[in-house]
C-alpha cells in the first residue's frame, strides 16, 4: 500500500511543477478517457443487441421493396448511425482541447518567468526555473493526453462508419 501514496505524491508534485493549467488538462483527459471507454462499451455490449432488433424487424416486415419500404430501411440505418458516431464528435473536440491547454500553460510559465524578471531585476536563472518548468510540462502534459486519445477517436470513427455499411448490407430485400 505505500505504492500507492508514493504515486499520489509524485501525481501531486507533478501537478505542482506544472501549475493550475495542469489540473485542466487533467480534467479534459478524464472526460475524454469516460467518453472513449463508453463508445467502447457500446460498441461491444449494446450495439450487437441492436443490430440484432433492427435486422430481425425489418426481415419480419413483408413489404422491404416499395419506396416507403426503403424510406424505412433507410430511416433504421440513420438511426443506428446516429446511435455510432454519438460522442465521437466530443471526443475529437477534446482531443483538440488538449494541446491548447498545454499552451496556455506556457503562456501562463513565461508571464511567471517575466514576473521573477521584473521583481528581481536581472536574469537569474535560479529564480526563474520554476516558471520555465511551468512553461513547459504544460505543453507537454497537453500532447501526451491528445496523443492518448488520437488513435482511439480514429479507430471509434472508422468503427461507427464500418457497422454503419455492415447494417445496411444485412438490411436487403427480400
Amino acid at each position: 500500500m505505500i505504492w500507492f501514496y508514493d504515486a499520489l505524491a509524485s501525481i501531486r508534485s507533478f501537478l505542482d511543477l506544472g501549475g493550475d493549467v495542469l489540473y485542466a488538462i487533467m480534467l479534459v483527459l478524464f472526460l475524454m478517457w469516460t467518453f472513449i471507454l463508453e463508445r467502447l462499451w457500446y460498441f461491444y455490449r449494446v450495439h450487437p443487441d441492436e443490430k440484432r432488433a433492427t435486422v430481425s424487424t425489418w426481415e419480419a416486415r413483408a413489404d422491404t421493396q416499395s419506396w416507403y419500404a426503403k424510406r424505412i430501411r433507410d430511416e433504421m440505418i440513420s438511426n443506428t448511425s446516429i446511435a455510432l458516431n454519438s460522442n465521437i464528435g466530443l471526443i475529437k473536440a477534446l482531443i483538440a482541447i488538449c494541446p491548447l491547454l498545454g499552451l496556455m500553460g506556457t503562456v501562463t510559465g513565461m508571464v511567471s518567468v517575466f514576473d521573477v524578471m521584473t521583481y528581481s531585476g536581472s536574469g537569474n536563472a535560479r529564480a526563474m526555473a520554476a516558471g520555465v518548468s511551468m512553461a513547459t510540462v504544460p505543453t507537454m502534459a497537453g500532447m501526451v493526453a491528445a496523443l492518448s486519445g488520437v488513435y482511439f477517436g480514429t479507430w471509434l470513427e472508422h468503427k461507427a462508419t464500418t457497422e454503419t455499411e455492415a447494417l445496411g448490407d444485412l438490411l436487403q430485400s427480400h
